[in-house]
């Protein structure tokens, strides 16, 4: 079969990985990819958003299978696009529909489906530039911290948590007034604080049947001890030591089967991942978000530890067939350091040479912020590199990486050397 992949982060180079070990890949494309998916991929240099183009490569390179990576083009429809094309109709798609996206596209929307579906979260309420008032005086009657989210999608940024009320409201009127984080900004959803330890729960959903896939912990914020901006994610683990057999029962049960039972019967056309970020308060599990795609960094760390044959569980996904899937997981652990352009989430620079790439054998590196000029591979985003180790526990798979990371070097390389330190 041949597989298009749409993306060019480090989670769309990790699925050509995998899905490149499969007898069943014919030829691999990815759209756009970067320069570590050019090497075991042919990439496709047109933008995610161009619905019309795609649909011509699917066409062009006959394609039976599409892996949508992102969130924006399922929150913009291409699964729709590509189901409603009388020409594409044999085409296998994974990920979910316009509507079923929404579970990601609005925070609104999916505080609503939590709270129709009774699965645990913290209280909420929403507020528009018409409703600014009425939002700084429900700041004044809540304790902090102060916890507000941008409802639309915003690449893991759109998260802010205050501690001072006079700064939540100067944040507040900043989101809706000024337009800080653009158009995913004009309604804001100003939630409870949770205090607690988060992880990453995913799932693989075929519209009936669902698997439970490995979870991981991930680091968002860009400074040690987690301080600073949020970021797309700067590390990950797999498996997630205080996620014992006991909790990720309680998340199967009160979290994951509401979640999937919402899903049908809200009728919301969901074929794909279903990503739950979970926090622990004390022994329960609560919901932060949902997203509607693999995450990144955590895909790093949760497709090695996958024995099956991924692209065969793709093509039982897409055609509702997951039921006859036994996954088979690899229970060794799994650590992912990110390598980030200097000044990142701000302002970065893009063109610097990475060097010390050729001879890596210790550690998986899976590239993102990346692009081939000439003989060079140049840095071409935010997050540039994943470096992922495997090893007994997350502390030695960890120093795997960095004993990696050592020897990979680009002007203004940062990356977080505190990962599993609240582990």
């Amino acid at each position: 079969m041949n597989v298009l992949i749409i993306g060019s982060g480090a989670r769309e180079h990790t699925f050509c990985w995998k899905i490149k070990e499969s007898i069943n890949c014919d030829s691999l494309y990815v759209v756009p990819g970067n320069a570590g998916t050019a090497k075991i991929a042919k990439n496709i240099n047109i933008s995610i958003s161009n619905f019309y183009k795609i649909k011509e490569v699917i066409g062009s390179k006959n394609i039976g299978l599409v892996i949508i990576g992102p969130e924006i083009p399922l929150i913009d429809g291409l699964v729709d696009f590509i189901k409603n094309d009388s020409s594409l109709k044999n085409v296998l798609v994974v990920g979910p529909s316009k509507l079923g996206s929404m579970l990601e596209g609005s925070k609104d929307f999916s505080k609503e489906f939590m709270f129709r579906h009774r699965i645990p979260t913290a209280s909420y309420k929403t507020f528009d530039r018409n409703s600014l008032n009425e939002g700084l005086k429900h700041l004044d009657a809540i304790p902090s911290p102060y916890v507000l989210k941008a409802n639309g999608p915003a690449a893991g940024k759109g998260v802010l948590i205050l501690d001072e009320l006079n700064k939540a409201k100067e944040e507040l009127s900043n989101m809706l007034l000024n337009n800080k984080f653009g158009k995913s900004g004009t309604k804001v959803v100003v939630e409870g604080f949770l205090n607690g330890i988060e992880l990453s729960c995913f799932v693989l959903f075929d519209g009936k049947s669902y698997v439970t896939l490995p979870s991981a912990k991930d680091y968002k914020r860009v400074g040690e001890g987690d301080t600073g901006l949020n970021t797309g994610g700067m590390g990950s683990v797999s498996p997630v030591p205080f996620a014992n057999k006991e909790f990720l029962s309680k998340v199967e049960e009160r979290i994951i089967k509401p979640t999937i039972n919402g899903i049908i019967k809200d009728k919301l056309d969901y074929v794909g991942f279903i990503f739950i970020g979970i926090i622990k308060v004390e022994e329960e599990p609560f919901v932060i978000e949902y997203n509607v795609r693999m995450g990144d960094p955590e895909t790093q760390v949760v497709l090695p530890r996958i024995k099956n044959d991924f692209l065969e569980m793709m093509i039982k996904t897409a055609n509702g067939n997951l039921n006859t899937v036994n996954l088979e997981i690899d229970e060794t652990s799994f650590a992912n350091v990110v390598l980030v352009a200097g000044g990142y989430p701000e302002s970065y620079e893009k063109g610097n040479v990475i060097k010390g790439l050729e001879s890596q054998e210790e550690s998986i590196i899976f590239h993102a912020g990346t692009k081939q000029e000439g003989k060079n591979v140049v840095t071409n985003g935010g997050r540039v590199l994943s470096v992922v180790s495997k090893s007994n526990d997350f502390k030695s798979a960890l120093k795997k990486s960095y004993k990696t990371i050592e020897s990979i070097d680009f002007d203004r390389k940062y990356y977080r050397k505190d990962l599993g330190f609240d582990l």
